[in-house]
Parts: structure tokens; sequence; C-alpha cells
């Protein structure tokens, strides 16, 4: 989606609510594409971290020891805490990736966002976004990528595993990770293709 538009992850500041398996590696796969992490949640409240947020700690505390995020502030002291995970959204980003819960963003949030600059939402819950920010991102030409096509690297992971058995195969990481990139395009192809036909393009 960005690559359509000229836009890339490169050097972005990226916003993810969440903690858990999407949110983590919606992180891998963003710092990974060269973008910075500044800030995650979980439901207690999230932290900030200007220089970007170590993302072996949060797997570390999140997969391993089953901590809350504020726990983050032990080994980093100089990242911020606060109580409550909606005030993330006041946070300036240039992409932000709600992979924490139905209903993450409202319209409000969607002002805030677009006020302090955000180009493009990744939906990375069930329909995180309400419908009047969904559409108050469209109106303020953000892109959207929403779950039903985001989230389907889930369902074609899965897909990809089942004919892994069935053929007895073993695919290395890189090999799975290669089919799944293509998947992906393949639905952005046709999501790019309706929005083109019913002008949203």
């Amino acid at each position: 989606m960005l690559k359509y538009h000229g836009k890339s992850f490169k050097d972005k500041r990226i916003v993810i609510s969440g903690s858990g398996n999407v949110a983590i590696y919606a992180h891998e796969k963003a710092t990974e594409l060269g973008a910075k992490v500044v800030a995650m949640s979980d439901s207690n409240g999230y932290i900030y971290h200007e220089t970007g947020i170590d993302l072996a700690k949060v797997k570390q505390l999140k997969e391993v020891e089953r901590k809350r995020i504020k726990a983050y502030l032990d080994d980093y002291p100089e990242a911020t805490y606060v109580e409550g995970q909606k005030a993330i959204w006041s946070i300036p980003c240039d992409i932000a990736l709600p992979c924490a819960a139905q209903n993450d963003i409202d319209y409000d949030d969607a002002v805030k966002l677009v006020d302090n600059g955000v180009i493009a939402i990744g939906e990375g819950a069930n329909m995180p976004c309400t419908n009047e920010a969904v559409k108050y991102f469209i109106d303020k030409e953000v892109l959207v990528a929403p779950a039903k096509a985001a989230n389907a690297g889930g369902v074609a992971t899965s897909a990809l595993e089942m004919s892994q058995n069935s053929m007895r195969y073993a695919w290395t990481f890189e090999e799975v990770d290669a089919k799944l990139k293509d998947i992906m395009v393949n639905i952005h192809k046709n999501a790019y293709t309706a929005a083109m036909k019913y002008g949203y393009g």
C-alpha cells in the first residue's frame, strides 16, 4: 500500500496499540522495513520510548514473564508509562498500527492522529477503527489497510502450513515468509483495483 503511493516504512515513526502476538510481530516487521516503533500498550496503559521500543524486552515481558507493559521501565527508566491505553493515539507518528481491540480508534482519535501527521493506518486487530474514524481518514487522504485485508496473513499462513503437511514438505521460515509476501501483495492488488473502480483510489 505504501509502495503504491511512493512511500515506505523507512525512517517512519510507528505507534502500535497492543503487545500480544499481532503487535509484537507488527513491530518486528516494521523495524525490519526500517521504521522506529516508539509506543506500545497493554490493557493497563502504554509505554513511550522516543529512541525506539526494545522488541526483545517486550517479547521477554509478554511471551516469557507474562508481565504488564509497565515493567519495561525496569530496564528503560527513561521511557514513559501512561495509565490507560486510549491516549496512545495522541503520540505523533507517521503510521499507526492498532493491534489491540475492536473500536480502538474512534473519531476523536482519528482527528488527533491526522492533526499529528499520520499518513497511514494498518488495522492489526479486528475492526479497530470505528466507521466514523475510517471515513475521516479517507476524507483526509490517509491510507487505510483494513483488517479484512491486513489480517489475511494469519489465515494465509495457516493455509501454507496445511499445504506443507499434506505434501509432507518442510519449508524454511524464509520460504514461508516469501510465499506469504506474494499472497499479501496479491490481496493488495485486488483491493487497490476495487478501490480504483469504486472511486477510492
